[in-house]
């Protein structure tokens, strides 16, 4: 999901929104190593920005504002832009400037997002025109989660993550994401999944149903995640966290994804708030973020 304006015919300027995993569960692991899963996923208010600029001269160049985080090859958002260079045979250059707010190696698909963000950006910026679809299936080949972030919203991911079903938005409410100092490598995460000797599984028809009914207590009830029998197993800051979230207040508190960032689900400002306020004071995460779901359309 992204959001842009221009502000010259030279100049775009996207957001590249996160996403939180209501619910996550990994049915199996495939014979080609890959993980089928079923998620319930959700964009909220916390996003990067990239700038995108037409240079007049060929290449793809990229700059971030994070030392740690190159603009080479390595980078999705570079991945990004040379596919859809090399697909559509783009001769003029862009510049693409990014600007990181959201936490990296947090289970909030940061990296996804920005590269979804440069489909929708050079798809528009060179009238290539294409739709949703044909987006989704160039982001595909550089990463399951980011069909996902191409669409935005509330919505079930199924297969690898790449199976999109849109779902009605989310009841109104605040999230509190704490990601606490340390870095989680999905890779790892799933490699030490064993999916076949989970003990249970998330209610994920379940947690659907709640959704379509505007419920949000029906999907704060369900809120699991089996990643979390792996990151948290390894780093106990992650119950402690959602422990003193519930304690301060959530209806029901989750690791995001592969972990680390947890988040925090209230069913009001106040409460929401009041959180923030303590887990600010006693230094409970190096990032925290107080926010709330978003959905195409509603900003």
């Amino acid at each position: 999901m992204s959001e842009n304006r221009a502000d010259t015919a030279n100049t775009m300027i996207k957001k590249a929104y996160a996403k939180i995993n209501l619910g996550l569960d990994v049915v199996r692991r495939r014979e080609d190593g890959y993980h089928e899963v079923r998620m319930i996923m959700q964009t909220v208010d916390l996003y990067d920005t990239l700038t995108f600029e037409r240079t007049g001269r060929p290449g793809i160049t990229v700059i971030t504002d994070k030392k740690e985080l190159p603009g080479d090859e390595n980078n999705l958002v570079y991945k990004a832009a040379r596919l859809m260079y090399d697909t559509y045979g783009i001769q003029e250059g862009v510049c693409i400037r990014l600007a990181k707010n959201i936490p990296m190696a947090a289970g909030m698909a940061g990296g996804s997002a920005d590269a979804a963000a440069v489909f929708h950006g050079i798809s528009e910026m060179f009238s290539l025109n294409l739709s949703q679809e044909e987006l989704c299936g160039l982001g595909v080949r550089i990463g399951a989660d980011i069909p996902y972030c191409i669409q935005g919203g509330t919505a079930l991911a199924e297969g690898i993550g790449e199976k999109i079903q849109a779902l009605p938005a989310m009841p109104d409410c605040f999230v509190l994401i704490a990601k606490p100092d340390i870095d989680v490598s999905t890779k790892f995460v799933y490699e030490n999944l064993q999916a076949g000797s989970l003990s249970r599984h998330p209610d994920i028809d379940g947690m659907r149903t709640a959704v379509e009914k505007g419920d949000l207590y029906g999907i704060t009830d369900r809120m699991e995640n089996v990643l979390e029998t792996v990151t948290a197993r390894k780093y106990p800051v992650i119950d402690c966290i959602k422990e003193l979230m519930k304690e301060r207040g959530a209806v029901n508190a989750l690791m995001s994804g592969s972990g680390p960032s947890v988040f925090g689900i209230y069913d009001t400002e106040e409460k929401a708030a009041d959180a923030y306020r303590l887990f600010k004071e006693e230094n409970m995460a190096g990032q925290l973020f107080l926010t709330k779901p978003v959905n195409p359309g509603s900003k």
